[in-house]
């Protein structure tokens, strides 16, 4: 397991490691799919999936005070309600984490090499597994470095969208005219909450903060002032590109690029930038990655603890890593990879990270008044946001999630009563 962050961390070092882990893949890929849904009101869409952010991240820092050692949802879940619902957050948020890691590698495929996404998409996982085997961590340093860089190269594609001479006169009579995400729903009103949906993909990094409780100072109030400042720039940088794409390439072309960012400043008549937003897109897909199959593992390793995933998988290897756990998941994002491309995949973690923090939300509004930090009715917003925007986004994404999500907790419970009757402990 990886070790604590060195030292006390303060709140713009919980901002940092904040921002570094929302500002990923998703904002370089989500907005084509979101946009088929809203239309021109995707803005309304990006704001709302914030509040639905604002609200998990609340519920999840309240409980990470609470119970520093539970070990995320999972954990939380048992804890404050039972060990069926713990077993439902664990595999809603395995589903989703391996789905997260194969949309970051599509990105990182559509964005590095788009000729042969699902080889680059393949390989780049392989890579990054081997990485997070060997105990390959974010620093604060690096969350810095990578947070920086990032909002450099949105704030390169919001000036040339907002500002340059692109538009839909500008679109190639040879470009596709297919939307990245078949059969998306017309835009409308239910159009903004299914593209809330899929930009709530983009958000889900905020669990990083919330999780911080032992690594910062004075957590119950360090941890609210990061939520707050880290989300508030994220919500004001992704309005600005989701503007910046309205405006440089339209609604009409913007749902149908799988690189948009790219294609906003080729559009701007600056081709060299795209290369720019390319290594960008490249480096934030890449910790996003790294992020998204080290969290399985952990959460892999923590049921297989308990006997609700084969036991095998709770070993741990030379670096300390549970390499076992890393190395199905990097194999289960590879065939995600390869059966869906990123807009799929994102719908389908977006959906499975909706309903464990449903699971998330209800387990915090089982403690107690003292022990919350935040008003309650923030997780009942959250509650009824997360399962509202679940159900409503595309149908295929939902059906897959729903019997990835019962199949896996019939599993779960399978493994957990034959384990029991066997007499093993937890451990």
């Amino acid at each position: 397991m990886p070790p604590p962050l060195s030292g006390r961390l303060g709140t713009a070092d919980a901002v940092a490691l904040g921002l570094a882990a929302m500002l990923g893949a998703g904002v370089f890929a989500v907005f084509s799919p979101a946009a088929a849904a809203a239309g021109p009101w995707l803005p309304a869409a990006v704001v709302l999936a914030g509040v639905v952010a604002l609200c998990n991240a609340a519920s999840t820092a309240d409980l990470a005070v609470a119970h520093p050692a539970s070990g995320g949802g999972y954990g939380y879940a048992r804890e404050r309600l039972s060990p069926a619902a713990g077993r439902l957050a664990g595999v809603a948020f395995l589903v989703g984490k391996i789905a997260s890691a194969a949309a970051a590698a599509g990105v990182f495929g559509s964005y590095v090499l788009p000729a042969h996404p699902v080889v680059t998409a393949t390989v780049v996982i392989v890579v990054v597994t081997a990485l997070n085997i060997a105990g390959v961590r974010q620093t604060v340093r690096s969350a810095w470095l990578l947070a920086g860089g990032t909002l450099a190269v949105l704030l390169v594609v919001v000036v040339v969208g907002l500002f340059g001479p692109g538009g839909a006169n500008s679109w190639s009579a040879s470009a596709s005219t297919e939307p990245v995400m078949a059969n998306e729903p017309m835009p409308g009103a239910l159009g903004v909450f299914t593209a809330a949906g899929l930009v709530f993909f983009a958000f889900a990094g905020y669990a990083r903060i919330a999780t911080l409780g032992r690594d910062v100072r004075d957590p119950a109030r360090t941890l609210r002032r990061a939520v707050m400042i880290a989300l508030g720039i994220t919500l004001v940088v992704y309005l600005a590109v989701a503007g910046a794409l309205l405006v440089g390439l339209g609604t009409d072309r913007l749902v149908t690029e799988r690189s948009p960012l790219v294609a906003l400043v080729d559009t701007g008549q600056a081709p060299a930038l795209g290369v720019l937003v390319r290594v960008g897109a490249a480096v934030a897909a890449g910790s996003a990655l790294l992020s998204a199959l080290a969290g399985a593992g952990r959460t892999g390793l923590a049921m297989a603890r308990r006997h609700e995933l084969p036991h095998v998988l709770a070993a741990i290897g030379p670096k300390g890593t549970p390499w076992r756990a890393d190395l199905v998941g990097g194999v289960l994002a590879i065939v995600v990879a390869v059966l869906a491309g990123p807009a799929a995949a994102i719908a389908l973690s977006a959906c499975s990270v909706l309903v464990h923090y449903a699971v998330v939300n209800l387990a915090a509004l089982r403690l107690p008044t003292v022990l919350r930090r935040w008003p309650a009715w923030t997780s009942v917003l959250g509650l009824l946001l997360c399962i509202g925007l679940a159900v409503l986004l595309p149908l295929a994404s939902v059906l897959v999630t729903a019997i990835a999500l019962v199949a896996g907790w019939l599993l779960c419970t399978l493994l957990g009563r034959w384990a029991a009757a066997r007499g093993a402990t937890p451990g």
